[in-house]
């Protein structure tokens, strides 16, 4: 430990004077851009006919989409392919087109779902 310590020492020592310390902070920079948006999807599941309505939150910033949430519960994981958002809830395995307003699922093979999403503004 005191062999590590030594080096450390030796290495700061090396530098030039100020360069140890710390970088000043700018004031000017804005911390980055960050929104969320909601959709609210209708899709209808066969064979049983039943609509449930599916609410999707998206938390994203400037550089990617952050957080995925269906129905109020953050989902594990998430992948995006061009406009879609592919993820899973429980046994149910989702797409939501968010250019196309687009909902479809599957559970599974045992049933599937399609349906229109809205905006929630």
């Amino acid at each position: 430990m005191r062999r590590w310590a030594g080096l450390l020492l030796a290495c700061i020592g090396a530098l030039p004077v100020g360069a140890v310390e710390p970088a000043k902070q700018s004031t000017t920079t804005a911390p980055p851009a960050t929104g969320t948006v909601t959709l609210v999807c209708e899709p209808v599941y066969m064979p049983s006919r039943a609509t449930w309505a599916r609410t999707v939150t998206v938390a994203y910033d400037q550089r990617r989409i952050r957080e995925v949430a269906i129905d109020g519960q953050p989902v594990y994981s998430f992948a995006i392919q061009d406009t879609l958002i592919l993820t899973s809830l429980d046994n149910e395995r989702i797409q939501v087109d968010v250019a196309a307003q687009r909902w479809s699922s599957d559970f599974r093979g045992l049933a599937t779902a399609q349906g229109r999403c809205e905006r929630v503004v």
